[in-house]
């Protein structure tokens, strides 16, 4: 097993799939009555949030609880980041603490590597800046595995604002290794020209979200990031969820098995419609839930099941 987590391209299609089977192991916790595990007994987990989360944070925190570790929950917030103590400084901080592993997101792109130079203990990168994040590649592979029972040939279709999305960038990485195809969807101002030469030669990219629909097994709706947009991308949001929103009519001209998925949090009405969100088809609320199994499996692979 890797010792850090910090990108899809860190994992070949076995560790993946070891990470994907532990996880299914993992998710048989949740069924019972006590859920935790002494695995991680003794061993401290820190998650250092540099920007807001809710999904991402909590999951990673229930994950290391229901595995036995000691959690601290760091929030750049409140902090002496807001004095000017420097990313370095704080692992040093972390390292003289003892953490056996560190959970970073970063606004920066490449902190979670410059992070893994300066402490001893595994880090995993759980969101930086517009470049990657790993463990939502990995619980939504474990999704659609446990949707339709496979991942070698299924036909992902990735909708939206790739430019700003690093949730994009690590499926791309991890389905490609693990035999799916990847089609990348939304206006040209928000795909990268050279996207596919850089991230993986197979993938496709198109600008017309009705002509992929029929042809997919998966369709992932990416959140616009309003908040990472300096320019105007496109003319407006009625225009963009025109062009590229997923509606009911537009589900319906998906294939009879596909699933719709989002690695939230949604702006429903504009990339999605309550209608699609809340379809039997939808499995947000699965990815959610697989998103715990899935740190928990990452986290006793890196600290426990490589007895480090």
């Amino acid at each position: 097993m890797i010792k850090h987590l910090l990108s899809g391209a860190d994992l070949d299609a076995d560790t993946a799939t070891e990470i994907l089977d532990t996880a299914a192991e993992m998710a048989t916790v949740a069924g019972r009555e006590i859920k935790k595990l002494p695995a991680l007994r003794g061993r401290t987990v820190v998650n250092l949030f540099y920007e807001d989360s809710t999904r991402t944070r909590i999951s990673f925190e229930a994950a290391a609880k229901r595995l036995s570790a000691d959690v601290i929950n760091f929030s750049a917030k409140g902090s002496s980041v807001t004095k000017g103590e420097s990313l370095k400084d704080t692992a040093l901080t972390l390292q003289a603490m003892g953490a056996d592993a560190v959970v970073v997101r970063h606004p920066a792109s490449g902190a979670p590597h410059r992070l893994a130079n300066w402490v001893d203990g595994s880090v995993v990168n759980a969101g930086d800046g517009t470049h990657e994040h790993p463990t939502q590649a990995l619980l939504d592979a474990y999704t659609m595995r446990a949707r339709l029972g496979r991942l070698a040939g299924l036909s992902v279709a990735v909708v939206g604002d790739v430019l700003h999305s690093r949730v994009a960038r690590s499926n791309v990485l991890l389905l490609s290794t693990l035999g799916a195809k990847v089609t990348l969807v939304g206006p040209p101002t928000l795909i990268p020209v050279d996207i596919a030469g850089a991230l993986a030669p197979a993938i496709d990219v198109s600008y017309d979200l009705d002509s992929v629909l029929p042809n997919v097994d998966v369709v992932m709706m990416l959140r616009v990031q309003r908040e990472r947009m300096n320019d105007s991308y496109f003319p407006s949001a009625r225009e963009y969820a025109r062009r590229y929103g997923l509606d009911g009519p537009r589900m319906r001209r998906l294939p009879e098995h596909a699933i719709v998925m989002h690695p939230g949090p949604m702006n429903r009405g504009m990339e999605i419609t309550p209608e699609v969100a809340d379809s039997p088809r939808s499995t947000i609320v699965e990815q959610v839930t697989n998103g715990v199994s899935v740190r928990m499996a990452v986290l006793y692979l890196l600290l426990g099941g490589n007895n480090r």
